[in-house]
């Protein structure tokens, strides 16, 4: 059995300031994050103390209100949840921690955004994001680590689930052998995904081609050695048959995947939390 430690954290808002924007492929771009001007750097509150060692580990991020500019800092509740304010307009997004690193001795976390122009408010926000421009950072409240004993690893992802998907293999390291299985947009080089997912072997998919790529490609896998996961992320309804397949034909031990729904058509900020599939939960 396959086992995946877990660290409770302490859930606290961070505001912070861009300190540089990186556009990384056509439709992905990444904003790296230093404190605001004039915090401590000791605090609890500083980027410095945030932890987010696991590979899945996201923050939420609160943005500024589309209309008037203005951040509306969250705050923390009496349970130690995240209380919104009232009467304004508060908008966030998860977002998966790409990386942290101290530089000069100040702390910096990458988060990568996927872009689809001025639909959604993140996407907005994102593609028009400047060095100074601030935002809270909240969390992470778990960090949920690497399987003990895992000795072959399985990612199913799209752009929203690379930054992810990168962590992964950069978490098991060289000696463990790892097979990428990415859809993409026309718009995001293969070149990109295969430098973010280092030394696996990666099959590269085109959302042009049409749905129900991701399943047939798990399905030419074959089954799951005893010491395989198997880590899918992205688009929940191009997820679901990919799981019923794992679970209900091929028989995939619960402790053996990884699967969470990123985003879903149709739907506005998806709870990654919530089931994948409502109708057969775990």
């Amino acid at each position: 059995m396959l086992t995946r430690p877990r660290t409770p954290l302490d859930l606290i808002p961070r505001r912070v300031r861009v300190h540089a924007v990186r556009r990384l492929t056509g439709s992905m771009l990444r904003t790296t994050f230093r404190d605001v001007d004039g915090a401590d750097p000791a605090a609890p509150s500083s980027l410095a103390a945030l932890r987010a060692p696991g590979p899945e580990d996201h923050v939420k991020v609160f943005l500024p209100d589309p209309a008037t500019g203005e951040l509306h800092a969250p705050t923390l509740a009496p349970d130690g949840g995240i209380q919104r304010p009232t009467a304004v307009v508060s908008i966030s997004r998860e977002c998966t921690v790409r990386a942290q690193r101290t530089v000069d001795g100040a702390a910096e976390v990458d988060i990568d955004w996927v872009l689809h122009g001025d639909d959604g408010p993140a996407s907005a926000w994102a593609s028009r994001a400047a060095v100074g421009d601030e935002v809270v950072l909240a969390g992470p409240r778990e960090s949920v680590g690497v399987p003990e004993g895992v000795d072959r690893l399985t990612v199913v992802v799209d752009e929203t689930g690379l930054p992810a998907a990168a962590r992964w293999v950069e978490a098991v390291g060289p000696d463990v052998r790892v097979t990428a299985i990415v859809e993409i947009g026309d718009e995001v080089d293969e070149a990109f995904v295969e430098a973010e997912l280092g030394h696996a072997d990666v099959e590269i998919l085109y959302r042009t081609d049409g749905p129900g790529q991701l399943v047939e490609a798990v399905r030419s896998l074959g089954g799951l050695d005893d010491g395989e996961f198997l880590v899918a992320l992205g688009e929940a309804g191009e997820l679901v048959p990919v799981r019923r397949y794992l679970r209900r034909e091929l028989g995939a031990r619960p402790d053996q995947l990884a699967i969470r729904g990123y985003w879903r058509r149709g739907t506005v900020n998806l709870d990654p939390d919530e089931p994948l599939d409502p109708s057969d939960p775990d």
